[in-house]
Order: C-alpha cells, then structure tokens, then sequence
C-alpha cells in the first residue's frame, strides 16, 4: 500500500502536477509521454485506494473472522490478492491511454494532451467515466465504512465478554496481551481507513454532485472548478499520508525502510572493497 501511495507521489504530483506549473515545455509535456504518465496516475490512484480496502478486509479478517484468519492471513494469499487487485485495475485504467488527444504541435511535434470532446458526449466515454468513478472511490468509500463499523461492532462485543470472563466487570484489573494486541491494530486500522474517507470525501461530493445535476465539465463556473481542484489535492494527500502513518507505527516497516535505503551503500562499499583487494 506504501508503495503504491508513492507510485501515485510520483506519477500524479510530481510528473503530472508538479512539472506543468513548475516545468513548462519540459519533454514530459510532449503528448505521448503525457497519455502515459494521464493512464498511469489513474492506474497508481486505483490500486492506492483499492489496497487500502484489501488492509481494510484483512484487518476485519484477523480481528472478526478466527476462522477464516488461518486460511486467508497468510503470505501466499497476500501475494496473490496483491498480484490480482493491481492487474486488474492496472487493466481497467488502459482506456485511459485512448482519452487524450494532443493540443498543440510546434515544429512537427506533438504537445500536451487534454480529453478528447468525444469523452464528453459519446455513450460510451460517458459510461466508463461513471463506471471509473463507480469503482473508484464509491464503493471502496463504502467498503471501509461497512468494515470499519462490522470491526468495530465486533470488538466491543469481545471486549465486554473479555473482560466479564476476566473478571474485569467487578472491578479488577488485571492486563490483557489479547486485547491490547487489537488496540494496537484497531488504532492503525482506522488512522489509515479514517485519514482516506476524511480526505477523499470532498472528491466524493464533488462526483454526487455532478452526478445529480448532470453538470458538464466544460462549463464548470470558478466556485465548482476551485471545489474540484481542492478534491484532487486531497485526494493526493491522502495518497502520501500511509507512507508516513506505517513509518510512525510499524517498527518493521521502519526496519525495512532503512534496509532499502543502507542496501545500495553496503553494495557501493562492497564493490569499492572489492576493487582495491
């Protein structure tokens, strides 16, 4: 999920963002890099948003679903849910290659690239729009709530029984690992589920409405393009926020990070070492 956060960093921020305000007539502006960097944000954003719903599911599993824990939390069934969830929406998103059509040609060359008319009004562009805006982030949004609120219905019926079994309900006190074991995981579960339905609920908005009053695009007055461009930059911040919630919580995570980033001194110094023996 971390790395797909960074993917939508890179790709959605700083090649799409970030180089046409700060970078213009850079070669990342030219048409055939912009249609795939356009197709790729999409791609990144989709499996962002989706791998947050997979954690999502996979807490509900390890805490509501002992059963069903032993099966499904297992590397084997990460590895393969990962492999399908990103294929699949790294498939739906090859449309987007198609969207775009060149705005300008200088000196033979092609440059920039901007929605074709026909996105607007051909049946079906106006479909795949409301099927890509369906699929992302309308039912994750509701996938997260509903989980969110089966975990934590469960917990609390867990907790009371717990603590009646412990004893805890006449006043004594004594430690649970079992229960502190699911603070920890409920507390990174909804720092992570509650940060994305906060941060994308003004692009959620923003597509119920358009939806209602079947708006179109091109004639967004100032207040509805200022209320759409605020949903994009949080819907990217929400994007970059994982990577530093699981640096802040998850010691492993941490551990790995500092690996990555040791890995290419260590083989630098090997090398050198090697060189001069």
């Amino acid at each position: 999920m971390a790395a797909a956060d960074l993917l939508v960093i890179i790709t959605a921020v700083i090649l799409w963002r970030v180089s046409y305000y700060y970078f213009p007539g850079s070669l990342l502006e030219m048409s055939p890099l912009c249609t795939v960097i356009g197709a790729m944000r999409r791609a990144a954003t989709d499996c962002s948003v989706w791998l947050t719903v997979t954690f999502t599911f996979d807490r509900f599993v390890a805490i509501c679903c002992q059963k069903l824990k032993i099966k499904y939390c297992t590397e084997k069934t990460a590895a393969v849910v990962l492999a399908i969830t990103c294929i699949l929406l790294c498939l739906k998103n090859i449309p987007f290659y198609f969207v775009y059509e060149p705005v300008e040609i200088i000196d033979n060359a092609v440059w920039l690239c901007y929605p074709k008319p026909s996105y607007y009004t051909k049946p079906g562009w106006l479909g795949f729009d409301r099927v890509d805006k369906v699929v992302t982030p309308l039912i994750p949004f509701a996938l997260i709530l509903l989980l969110n609120a089966l975990t934590v219905r469960h917990i609390l019926v867990a907790s009371r029984v717990r603590k009646g079994l412990r004893g805890q309900s006449k006043g004594e006190n004594h430690s649970d690992p079992e229960m502190e074991s699911r603070r920890k995981s409920v507390i990174l579960l909804f720092t992570i589920s509650g940060s994305f339905i906060l941060l994308w609920l003004v692009y959620v908005i923003y597509f119920l409405y358009y939806t209602i009053k079947a708006a179109d695009p091109r004639d967004y007055n100032d207040s509805e393009y200022i209320f759409l461009q605020v949903g994009f930059m949080l819907c990217s911040l929400s994007c970059c926020t994982n990577t530093f919630i699981y640096g802040v919580t998850q010691s492993k995570f941490r551990e790995q990070v500092k690996s990555v980033v040791k890995y290419p001194v260590k083989s630098f110094v090997q090398l050198m070492n090697k060189q001069f023996n």
